[in-house]
């Protein structure tokens, strides 16, 4: 028996490329099927998760998958917006309180979500380190966001502008980290939160500027009719909010009818959700309320399509992968003729010849499956992230 596994493994190692081939083959038809199902079960169960946590949503008219990706991901690109008043209409039914969300802006690639306190803990996300936002120009950073800019509290976070030829005067705004968030392995470890009225000073609707009553600003002052005064365009605006210009900051205009990307609707209960649904779609046509479950459903409806035909896709290629390497094998025994004549000429059996041979096919198989095994446990623990953090980059 010694001997017949010496042979085998000769054998195996003079033929060592065409069997490395076979078996990364072979492992890739057993693999791809099993992972892109667990990948898109667990996508699947995600997305699910994140709608049935957040059951309403009121946004402005327009596509119903934008306005929920939006507001559950946070990812649509100059989203469509309400008026901050929608907040006191909502509140105003008696069903439901309302968190606004107001995601137009990033800070290198990471959204930053203008909101209110009430959403951390409608999450339930809770800190690492630091605490909520309490002023102005303050920032709270989801885990990943953390990681990836190697920030801490202490540090700060700078907006991104929309455009680099943006001459409009609307400066990046350098924002304090005032707390970092645990891991909640959703898309909230992927935001920086900011308080709304922040998210209005990014879009230039508030500001702050040089106090043009000091005797430092004289230069900047074109003429001064008693309280009032008409500066030039060297004025300063700031870009950074400080507890020293805090008080400079303010808004034009009532913020009332500032912008929001969407509204959650916190319903007491299942019959005031039903309530809030009905008394939007019947008295209120300028905006529109949604299921989020629904919509992610829809969408999930169609992945799942996709997948089916993938899977039909890899099930041809792997049928015709099979058969190639049958043929290999096949062709392998034949050109293997010449060496099972000279082990019956030395005196080895009929049954110890079919074992040898077959150990090419046996190793193949084995290595295969081993392989395929550890693939598809390493895509169930592994899969989702690493798919995330493609789609991310």
């Amino acid at each position: 028996m010694n001997d017949l596994f010496y042979l085998s493994w000769q054998y195996i190692r003079h033929h060592k490329n065409k069997l490395l081939i076979l078996i990364f083959a072979i492992t890739l038809v057993i693999w791809l099927p099993i992972a892109i199902k667990s990948v898109v079960d667990q996508t699947a169960a995600q997305l699910l998760d994140r709608a049935n946590n957040t059951p309403l949503v009121i946004g402005a008219p327009g596509s119903p998958l934008e306005l929920a990706l939006g507001s559950l991901y946070f990812r649509t690109q100059t989203p469509a917006t309400l008026t901050f008043d929608e907040l006191n209409n909502v509140e105003a039914t008696g069903y439901a309180s309302a968190i606004p969300l107001y995601y137009r802006f990033n800070a290198q690639g990471h959204p930053i979500v203008g909101t209110n306190p009430e959403y951390l803990k409608y999450r339930q996300l809770q800190f690492a380190k630091g605490r909520p936002v309490a002023l102005l120009g303050e920032a709270v950073l989801g885990a990943d966001v953390a990681r990836k800019l190697n920030l801490t509290v202490g540090d700060f976070v700078v907006s991104s502008p929309e455009n680099v030829f943006d001459i409009s005067g609307v400066y990046p705004l350098k924002m304090t980290v005032v707390g970092i968030l645990k891991p909640a392995f959703s898309p909230d470890d992927q935001a920086v939160f900011v308080d709304i009225k922040t998210s209005w000073v990014i879009q230039g609707l508030g500001h702050g500027h040089q106090d043009l009553n000091n005797e430092s600003a004289i230069g900047q002052v074109l003429k001064k009719d008693g309280s009032n005064i008409v500066a030039n365009a060297s004025v300063v605006q700031y870009n950074e909010i400080t507890p020293e210009n805090i008080a400079s900051f303010h808004f034009h205009g009532d913020y009332s009818q500032y912008p929001v990307s969407a509204i959650i609707p916190v319903a007491r209960n299942k019959k005031s959700a039903a309530l809030l649904i009905g008394h939007y779609r019947e008295d209120r046509e300028s905006v529109q309320i949604l299921r989020s479950e629904r919509v992610i459903a829809e969408l999930l409806d169609t992945v799942v399509t996709v997948r089916n035909y993938i899977f039909i896709g890899i099930t041809a290629v792997g049928l015709a992968t099979c058969v190639i390497a049958l043929l290999v094998f096949l062709l392998s025994l034949r050109l293997r003729h010449g060496e099972r004549f000279t082990l019956a000429r030395i005196g080895a059996s009929q049954w110890q010849i079919y074992l040898l041979m077959a150990t090419e096919i046996s190793s193949v198989l084995l290595v295969s499956a081993c392989l395929s095994i550890l693939l598809v446990l390493a895509t169930q623990r592994f899969g989702i992230q690493v798919l995330q953090q493609l789609i991310l980059t």
